[in-house]
């Protein structure tokens, strides 16, 4: 295990934790029920399990597959592929997917802008794209000959018309900079309060309010390319109810498992390597204690490295379930 500074806040675990850890882990070998499945951490190559888990047992699917690049993930190395290779890659795991998904379900893609130009076809083609959300992923440092690459895409598909959206969940709080006020002095279409003067507004397909996992922060793990719980959340607070099944078939560190259980949904995932499975476990089970999402508290989804993002308290964290979130940005 790597040396860490003091103040280093990485989620890791020892040789023994992952021992015990890994006792919990799921395996399947037979075709699963969905009470089975739900709850657990499924440690198997989603190519191997997908055969055995339930029918139409997902309400929202969170699907964040290996982009289009070379990378490694503690070993298992994904290999770029050529564009009609990756495509016929892509949408095996799509075509796996659809038969667990209820007919009201929804499902976002990751992706970053290359792998977005190869799966569009494949998602226009099995799913209704609603919409292609646009984040900032400000981190690194950037490139010579070229413009940094600091966005991702998050593609809103459903499977069919009738699905769930929660705008309420997620609309903006927008500071007021130069607020209008009627003849009588009250606020027009703005509020003020003790941090400030805010505006409730629709939220965009724009998301510029996210901090990438850095090691100062508790959710943060030694992926690769983990993606921020309050970006998930924002996600899952939209598009499913309490208690619906939120899948993720590249669990990773347990991100999206782990907003879940934060904000009152069920969860399942799938997970390739065993360590990445046991990090996911014991983030959960800090999520028992501490259920707070960076950046969001008191039901609002606050703007980056505002003083209320900074600062957490308790009372805010039993909070965490509220399920009518405001963004503020």
């Amino acid at each position: 295990m790597k040396e860490r500074a003091p103040r280093n806040r990485t989620v890791t675990c020892s040789d023994a934790e992952l021992a015990t850890l890994a006792s919990e882990l799921l395996r399947l070998a037979a075709p699963a029920r969905s009470e089975e499945v739900i709850g657990r951490v499924i440690h198997q190559d989603f190519h191997d399990v997908r055969r055995f888990l339930p029918p139409a047992f997902a309400n929202l699917v969170i699907l964040d597959p290996p982009y289009n690049l070379t990378k490694n993930y503690n070993g298992h190395v994904f290999q770029a592929k050529e564009a009609e290779a990756y495509r016929t890659w892509f949408d095996d795991v799509l075509s796996s997917l659809m038969p667990l998904l209820w007919p009201t379900a929804t499902i976002y893609v990751c992706s970053d802008w290359q792998t977005s130009t190869l799966i569009f076809s494949v998602l226009e083609r099995r799913l209704h794209v609603r919409n292609r959300i646009t984040w900032e992923r400000e981190k690194g440092r950037g490139a010579k000959a070229n413009w940094k690459n600091n966005t991702e895409d998050i593609w809103f598909c459903t499977v069919g018309d009738d699905y769930y959206f929660d705008v309420e969940a997620v609309k903006l709080k927008r500071r007021v900079i130069a607020p209008y006020r009627t003849g009588d002095g009250e606020p027009k279409d703005w509020q003020e309060s003790e941090n400030g003067n805010y505006r409730l507004t629709h939220p965009s397909n724009i998301w510029s309010d996210i901090t990438v996992p850095f090691w100062s922060m508790p959710e943060n793990t030694d992926h690769p390319t983990q993606k921020p719980e309050k970006l998930v959340a924002k996600l899952i607070l939209a598009s499913s109810r309490p208690q619906d099944v939120v899948f993720d078939p590249f669990l990773g560190s347990g991100t999206t498992a782990v907003v879940a259980k934060k904000l009152g949904r069920r969860y399942c995932g799938v997970e390739l390597d065993r360590e990445y499975c046991c990090w996911a476990l014991k983030r959960l089970k800090l999520a028992e204690a501490d259920p707070s999402i960076q950046g969001y508290s008191e039901g609002v989804f606050w703007e980056r490295n505002s003083l209320a993002d900074q600062k957490p308290q308790k009372a805010r964290h039993a909070r965490a379930n509220d399920q009518k979130g405001l963004f503020n940005e």
